[in-house]
């Protein structure tokens, strides 16, 4: 099945000391998926009310079961918006990342 790039959009819904509490596990669970390639950029907002996690997977639904894995979903520190995203012009560095991360989402002509 051919895998889709997703923009994930979290938002903090805990207190700033709830979230500083879940954060190590927050970014060991963000490099357990970079070291599978399903996250190919993260960061935080700002100002800080979330985060934003760039992703592939083949389904939205493949996605969500990786997102309840979060602490931070399972601490109900944060919540996500899912946003299937179908870029259709880009400069050619950014058509070079997403090769790079085996998303061949343009047409070549």
């Amino acid at each position: 099945m051919r895998e889709k790039l997703f923009i994930v959009v979290l938002r903090y819904i805990a207190e700033l000391e709830q979230i500083i509490e879940f954060r190590k596990a927050h970014l060991e669970y963000l490099e357990k998926y970079y070291a599978k390639a399903v996250f190919l950029a993260s960061g935080r907002q700002n100002p800080r009310f979330g985060g934003v996690i760039i992703a592939k997977s083949t389904s939205r639904k493949k996605l969500y079961e990786i997102l309840a894995e979060d602490p931070f979903h399972q601490h109900l520190c944060a919540e996500y918006q899912v946003i299937e995203f179908e870029p259709n012009k880009s400069t050619k560095g950014f058509q070079s990342f997403l090769q790079e991360a085996d998303l061949n989402l343009f047409e070549v002509s």
